[in-house]
């Protein structure tokens, strides 16, 4: 590596020769709304971006919310979910969420392909939640009502993890996802920024009338 690749990471990214793929992913069994088998790592982790959240039909108050959220990530993120992005959301309670119930829940939240709603063995999802999102609090861990809303991104390729909160803005979701992603070419990052700056100035300009209506209401100075 020389100075300019430091400084402008140019470098591309690389998988990890060893990374950490089923010993610590596991390969755990488990059915999909559509009644398929899956192997945890090896169908839904392994060369993929996975957005993966915790949830159970049942749950009347952050779960519809969060899934309403993530309704509107997959709709922002286009077709990109189900070719390099996958969205999983597991349940919590897979005594009560059998294949046929996750299909009810998923069609009545508008889920689309490349987004899969999986139940399984007990033990084997609340191993994937301590592995994935853990507040290692055993009253809260143990307690699956005491779910996150959060959503953990995950590139499996690269080994590289991330979180975002479900109560964020969709945008702020989705541009989550690219903090997991191969590392773009600077002048590309730099159009990029060149655009996200053009609109937050925008928002900013149309915000404007009211800022200011809101100084003087206040009898601040405009």
């Amino acid at each position: 590596m020389n100075r300019r690749e430091l400084l402008t990471c140019k470098l591309a990214d690389k998988p990890r020769k060893t990374g950490w793929g089923a010993e610590f992913y596991t390969n755990a069994l488990l059915r999909t709304h559509e009644n398929k088998t899956v192997r945890f790592y090896d169908d839904l982790i392994k060369g993929k971006i996975a957005l993966i959240n915790f949830m159970y039909t049942s749950c009347e108050l952050w779960c519809p919310r969060s899934t309403a959220k993530l309704a509107k990530v997959q709709k922002m993120l286009g077709d990109r979910v189900g070719r390099d992005i996958f969205m999983y959301s597991i349940s919590l309670k897979p005594w009560e969420d059998d294949p046929a119930t996750l299909k009810r829940y998923a069609e009545a939240h508008g889920a689309k392909p490349g987004w899969l709603f999986l139940t399984g063995d007990d033990y084997d999802i609340t191993t994937l939640r301590f592995k994935l999102l853990r507040l290692d609090h055993p009253m809260l861990d143990f307690d699956p009502v005491q779910h996150t809303g959060m959503v953990r991104i995950i590139n499996g390729s690269l080994t590289k993890w991330t979180m975002c909160p479900l109560g964020a803005m969709t945008h702020q979701i989705v541009d989550a996802v690219s903090w997991v992603e191969p590392t773009k070419p600077m002048s590309v990052r730099l159009h990029q920024n060149a655009v996200k700056q053009a609109k937050i100035d925008q928002e900013m300009r149309k915000l404007q009338p009211q800022w200011a209506a809101f100084r003087r209401d206040h009898g601040w100075s405009v």
